[in-house]
């Protein structure tokens, strides 16, 4: 009993240290997303810090066309930023039973 309290324990320690890891990491991540066929790109950090928006000037004329593909580069780049988290923190805890529908980081 004794051996696989301290085993489990090993196992929370490594997925909390890989956890951390893979946190530093997309903290580093910058993912951009892009609507328009590239007209209008979003850069935002793994943190969905905004880091950069460029708009094609062809683009500027219709201002309702424009808010549009900003809010469609920004959606994209959220979901490439939530994929890219789902994935590393899905690696970071292999081997370690985590019951379904648990969020990570807690």
């Amino acid at each position: 009993m004794r051996g696989n309290i301290a085993q489990l324990m090993q196992q929370a320690q490594k997925m909390q240290e890989n956890m951390q890891r893979a946190q530093e990491e997309l903290a580093g991540l910058e993912v951009t997303g892009s609507a328009g066929g590239g007209m209008v790109s979003v850069t935002l950090s793994g943190r969905m810090e905004c880091r950069k928006v460029r708009i094609d000037p062809s683009v500027m004329s219709d201002a309702e066309m424009t808010e549009d593909l900003v809010a469609a580069a920004i959606n994209d780049a959220v979901n490439k930023v939530n994929t890219e988290s789902q994935a590393r923190m899905s690696a970071a805890t292999a081997g370690m039973p985590v019951p379904p529908g648990m969020k990570l980081p807690f």
